[in-house]
């Protein structure tokens, strides 16, 4: 009996962070309208690194606008927007760098913001009022000594977002 108190505990906590504002490496989130938030400091040089995949997925939705992910293949970054990937790199980066996951996948990805979702996803930020505020570095093509291929932040400097194919940082504004 106790044991299966504390499992109901841990799932109703659990499903309680689904729908609140998530904070990563910082203590706080920044205003009420922030679903997920990154560390911020001004020496930070951590970004996001995104999937990279063998094979592009062919079974997307409009659910899926705005899904990033490495594809392997062409060694490009790329974006899925109304129906269709489109490229990021400005040119073949290298994804050689890129160590290859051999567990099979467990479970569909997680989901913040949302009890459901239709996008397909690791990770699915779902909110009709609430965004995601990127891992901010300044410079980042000065400052993050050994980036990984897929890293993806908002450069401060530039203002603007900046991925990093392998070889080089792609900015879009």
């Amino acid at each position: 009996m106790k044991k299966q108190s504390i499992y109901s505990l841990l799932a109703i906590s659990l499903s309680a962070l689904a729908f609140g504002q998530v904070a990563i490496g910082k203590e706080n989130i920044e205003g009420n309208s922030t679903l997920l938030d990154f560390n911020n400091t001004t020496n930070n040089t951590l970004g996001i690194i995104l999937p990279a995949v063998d094979v592009m997925p062919s079974d997307f939705t409009t659910a899926n606008n705005g899904t990033f992910l490495f594809d392997k293949s062409s060694s490009t970054l790329k974006m899925y927007e109304n129906n269709q990937w489109v490229n990021l790199s400005k040119e073949a980066g290298d994804g050689s760098a890129i160590v290859s996951n051999t567990t099979d996948d467990v479970g569909k990805g997680a989901i913040i913001g949302s009890e459901t979702t239709n996008a397909q996803g690791v990770l699915v930020l779902e909110s009709t009022d609430k965004a995601m505020i990127l891992p901010r570095i300044k410079a980042p093509h000065l400052n993050v000594k050994s980036p990984y291929p897929g890293m993806m932040c908002y450069d401060t400097e530039t203002q603007s977002v900046a991925l990093f194919d392998g070889r080089f940082w792609n900015y879009w504004r």
